[in-house]
């Protein structure tokens, strides 16, 4: 399978797909539809076809036995060493702030910007439980501090979170960073 930057793609074990934006040896790069650039090797993926549906992906006989014969391989996945100050540095960011979000926001209402703000804080907090990502921060800003109390109120809802003030030095005061703790 040959793949370019731009194409459409789908992780073979994980419910992941996004569009292939770089490309180094067998490493493809591809960015998710919520933003986030992940790496897999070229084996671990599968190109779709424009409609982006699942019925519409074509296998022969010869593509499925090559993928399931790869499958069946013990491949040993390379672990990135982690240096010890970025050891509690979040894994991942997420800016909150409106223009970051949306491309137009004249004809939002304060209660529209807040719904889609509060609605992207959960679709990303939802993420990080399943992908068990254990840190997140939220960038918020200063302001009145609405979205921050309604992302305090968003947390507590959730019973194996804990969110306290990001680290200053990085972010200043308009931040929260989220604490996930996960079953084993």
């Amino acid at each position: 399978m040959s793949l370019k930057v731009g194409d459409k793609v789908t992780v073979l074990d994980e419910a992941i797909s996004g569009r292939v934006s770089k490309i180094e040896g067998k490493t493809v790069f591809i960015e998710t539809d919520d933003g986030f650039l992940l790496d897999f090797q070229e084996h671990e993926l599968l190109k779709m076809d424009g409609k982006d549906t699942l019925k519409s992906r074509i296998f022969s006989e010869h593509s499925f036995s090559e993928v399931l014969s790869e499958k069946e391989q013990n491949t040993k996945r390379n672990s990135v060493k982690v240096k010890p100050k970025d050891r509690n540095q979040p894994a991942m960011e997420v800016d909150l702030h409106i223009h970051k979000l949306t491309e137009n926001q004249r004809n939002l209402s304060n209660y529209d910007m807040l719904t889609l703000q509060l609605d992207t804080a959960k679709r990303q907090l939802e993420f990080a439980i399943s992908k068990r990502i254990q840190k997140i921060v939220f960038i918020h800003g200063v302001g009145e501090g609405v979205l921050k109390m309604e992302l305090e109120t968003l947390f507590s809802r959730y019973e194996n979170v804990k969110h306290y003030d990001a680290d200053f030095k990085k972010y200043g005061i308009g931040a929260t960073e989220v604490y996930i703790f996960q079953n084993v």
